[in-house]
């Protein structure tokens, strides 16, 4: 087999397990109302179907750099693709509530080590020159997921049943797992190195309570609730034995020779920027559409299709000039079109056009096309080949505690903000104001007869959401712009040109 062919074997392979992880971080959203009653589960026991998923695979996602030297990247990779598929098998035919729960923890801790791995094994396998396209087109693979997983599981659900959100990945990891053990050979391996289960237990616990405070806060009215403040009395504690724990033992969880490399530092902070404002905005667009606009659920879904549209074309153009223009020119250019569109966002209201909802989501999703690959490519270019896995892993964690802060985060604001809004409105409304005197209002708003009161309240809760989401989109905008200045700590990383240089990234990948 010819070396081309192997990697294009094993590039097919790792972009199919990819996708197929980060489709199920959104394709069973959609199927949780069918799941509800096939369980005979209230809604806050179904939402544990998502959050069991998100809590195991944020607490293995540390461990695949670990995993991955001690006994292959190949190996890991082929027993993840093994679990992942066998697990979604018993998803998809579980039977009971406590099933399912037990199944997406197994599914989410197999399927952790695609998105690290995956990162990981393309930057070792090209070369400096080959890295940019190839980097483009994994960062497609990893949008892809996300994007289509909603569209894909109410298809599913509605045309067969909500156990085939599951038994889709059936036959694709199949595919992939023939993909990896005949492409891939085995990596470096180094089997003296001990596993720290202290600061893997210290850094578990830490992300398992983060992530619950997270998915629960809104639910249970945040610090209110006893259970909120357990989990970030929990959290805050096992952070601060892990960083000690890993500050004073010779061989830590997480080396720290990490952050020394100042490109992956700022790498990651601006990747949790990135996380927070991506999955922020699509949690937040579905139901500003339908609750506040009115739109069915299939326009929704056309509305906001062109912005995965334009982040695949913005990573194919990246893919293109990415060794011709600074890197960092590229991600700021990205980073300022996204700014951009969430400004716009952020004039939205309750009569805009259809057509500037489109135009915006294809702004949005160009910006973050230009910053995948670059930001990608630059944060992993100076740091030494030994640590790249254990890289990849943190950068995926940062991005997912990002997605997870951004989407509580805005959903507690536009809960607390309509409630701000709502009073401040309403001081308004009253019998005084000229405004709404009995001959101004329309007779389906009359202040004298209670259905007009209940419809008037209705539209000032309608309005008052309307405002609290175009402040969700100014913060956004404001962090976003917070992460441009940032680029400048960046150094821009040299195109390799010697044949030495190539063949020795080569012989990593092997």
């Amino acid at each position: 087999m010819t070396p081309t062919l192997r990697r294009a074997i094993v590039t097919g392979a790792i972009m199919l397990a990819t996708v197929m992880q980060t489709l199920d971080s959104t394709i069973a959203n959609v199927a949780l109302p069918h799941m509800q009653g096939t369980m005979a589960a209230t809604q806050d026991q179904i939402a544990w179907v998502l959050t069991s998923y998100i809590i195991a695979a944020a607490i293995a996602t540390p461990a695949t750099g670990f995993l991955a030297i001690r006994f292959g990247r190949k190996t890991l990779l082929a027993i993840s693709v093994i679990g992942f598929t066998v697990t979604s098998m018993l998803c998809g035919a579980a039977m009971t509530l406590d099933q399912i729960v037990i199944f997406r923890l197994a599914q989410g801790a197999f399927g952790a080590a695609f998105v690290p791995l995956s990162q990981a094994i393309m930057l070792d396998m090209y070369s400096m020159e080959q890295r940019g396209k190839m980097m483009a087109l994994w960062g497609v693979g990893v949008m892809v997921g996300p994007i289509a997983g909603p569209a894909l599981g109410g298809w599913l659900t509605d045309s067969y049943s909500w156990r085939w959100v599951f038994y889709i990945n059936v036959p694709f990891g199949i595919v992939a797992l023939a993909g990896v053990l005949i492409g891939m050979t085995e990596s470096h391996l180094d089997k003296l190195r001990k596993f720290d289960w202290m600061g893997f237990a210290f850094l578990s616990l830490c992300i398992g309570s983060a992530q619950l405070m997270l998915d629960r806060g809104n639910l249970v009215d945040w610090f209110s609730s006893t259970e909120i403040i357990v989990y970030a009395v929990v959290m805050c504690f096992t952070l601060y034995l892990f960083v000690a724990h890993s500050a004073t033992t010779a061989r830590p969880f997480i080396d720290l020779e990490l952050f020394k490399d100042r490109n992956l530092v700022v790498g990651l902070i601006i990747m949790f920027i990135v996380g927070f404002v991506l999955y922020a905005t699509m949690a937040l667009m579905p139901p500003y559409l339908e609750s506040l606009m009115g739109f069915p659920v299939v326009t929704t879904g056309l509305v906001l299709a062109p912005r995965g549209l334009g982040t695949m074309i913005a990573m194919v153009i990246a893919g293109r000039i990415i060794n011709i223009v600074d890197m960092r020119a590229i991600i700021g250019f990205g980073l300022a079109l996204a700014s951009f569109s969430l400004w716009e966002m952020a004039q939205f209201n309750l009569d805009v056009s259809t057509s500037l909802i489109v135009s915006t989501g294809l702004v949005q999703g160009f910006g973050l096309g230009f910053i995948f690959a670059p930001l990608t490519t630059v944060s992993f270019a100076t740091l030494a080949p030994h640590l790249r896995t254990e890289g990849t892993s943190f950068y995926s964690l940062l991005r997912n505690v990002g997605s997870s802060v951004g989407i509580s985060a805005s959903q507690t604001l536009i809960s607390r903000l309509t409630q701000v809004n709502h009073a401040t409105i309403a001081e308004h409304v009253t019998a005084t104001n000229p405004l709404y005197r009995p001959e101004a209002m329309p007779p389906m708003l009359d202040l004298t007869t209670p259905m007009g009161l209940a419809a008037l309240d209705s539209e000032v809760t309608r309005q008052a959401a309307a405002i609290a989401y175009i402040d969700d989109f100014k913060l956004m905008m404001y962090l976003t712009l917070i992460a441009i200045p940032l680029l400048i700590l960046m150094r821009q990383p040299k195109i390799p040109g010697d044949v030495a240089e190539e063949e020795s990234l080569h012989a990593a990948a092997d």
